[in-house]
């Protein structure tokens, strides 16, 4: 019977190498990773700080804090996972989930961690350094920790680690703030301070005109969030937009640099032509965070501004994302997360 138990128990061990590294001792792990379900901890809210959010397939909310792991909401119950049911991180940088409904957190501080949860348990993916760069739609693709020119795509089976080629003439270091995927399935990296980058399958193909690179100013804030509008123009969170086609335009350019609003708030001499976040909604009006003075709504002609508020004072936003429904939901640093009611946006609160 004992030889039994221990073939059992080789064969579960081999089978979790193979999908990765799970939570590394056991033996001190909580009864609910013992018993192979990682079931979290139910709490009544959210925490403060709150900077991403992610809606899945089967419309479960998911959270992510830079300092209290993540949490999911199901529309009944709030779940907290943490460092304690497996998280290597209680920082949550990026949430995606694949194909097939696992969901997958990123953290890049202060350094990289990509794990995978299967809706059992979580699994830290081993990245393997790798030149096999490919574009397919069932990627997904990460970024690397800060100060790296780095970034990672996820096959399904191997966590490859691609060296994005440097700009032409530029031998500035970079880091990769942000990746966005477009309408014909291209992807783009947003960095701090040379620009961004298209990569198409084939080649790799920047933009690093003064606006994006912002070489002039050494607290640059970066390429930290990319858009498309209704036209299929690329907004870089700066005042600026881009008109992008794969022919070769203006003597030797694949994009035409146009000017779009200029500062949000419409002064000549602004300091909000650039912004953290932006969003495409339903109706194709783009949306804009700001660190500190709310959000923008621009509908193609006119620019209007909703303040985020506590105590009758502006609080420091972080992120925007449009969820399954096509609303509208803001990431903040120290006060969890907004949701748009139709005009304004209120603080969210689960129903338990």
């Amino acid at each position: 019977m004992k030889l039994y138990a221990y073939l059992f128990l080789g064969i579960l061990l081999l089978f979790s190498f193979c999908r990765g590294e799970r939570f590394k001792d056991v033996s001190k792990a909580p009864i609910s990773i013992k018993e192979g379900i990682v079931k979290g901890d139910t709490v009544d809210q959210l925490g403060n700080n709150i900077m991403v959010i992610y809606q899945d397939k089967k419309d479960n909310y998911w959270f992510g804090s830079w300092e209290t792991g993540v949490y999911r909401y199901d529309g009944n119950t709030l779940i907290q996972f943490t460092t304690t049911h497996g998280l290597p991180n209680n920082r949550i940088d990026e949430i995606k989930e694949d194909q097939f409904g696992n969901i997958y957190f990123s953290s890049c501080h202060p350094h990289s961690r990509i794990t995978k949860y299967d809706g059992i348990a979580f699994t830290s993916l081993s990245p393997i350094p790798s030149k096999d760069w490919e574009l397919k739609n069932t990627d997904i693709w990460f970024r690397h920790a800060y100060r790296q020119e780095k970034v990672f795509r996820y096959d399904g089976k191997v966590l490859h680690e691609l060296s994005l080629e440097k700009p032409p003439d530029l031998s500035n270091s970079f880091e990769i703030y942000s990746i966005y995927k477009d309408n014909t399935g291209n992807i783009w990296f947003g960095t701090n301070p040379v620009g961004v980058c298209r990569y198409n399958g084939r080649s790799f193909d920047w933009i690093t005109e003064e606006d994006v690179t912002e070489f002039r100013d050494e607290g640059a804030n970066g390429v930290r969030s990319i858009t498309e509008d209704v036209n299929g123009d690329f907004w870089f969170n700066t005042e600026y937009r881009y008109h992008v086609q794969d022919s070769i335009i203006d003597g030797g350019s694949f994009y035409k640099r146009n000017k779009s609003i200029g500062g949000l708030d419409g002064k000549k001499e602004s300091n909000l032509d650039e912004y953290l976040s932006s969003v495409r909604d339903d109706q194709n009006n783009l949306w804009f965070v700001t660190y500190r003075d709310g959000v923008w709504k621009f509908d193609g002609s006119h620019i209007e501004q909703f303040e985020v508020q506590v105590d009758s004072m502006n609080i420091t936003l972080f992120s925007i994302y449009k969820d399954n429904h096509g609303d509208l939901w803001l990431g903040s640093h120290e006060n969890g997360t907004f949701k748009f009611d139709g005009s304004k946006f209120e603080p969210f609160k689960a129903e338990l």
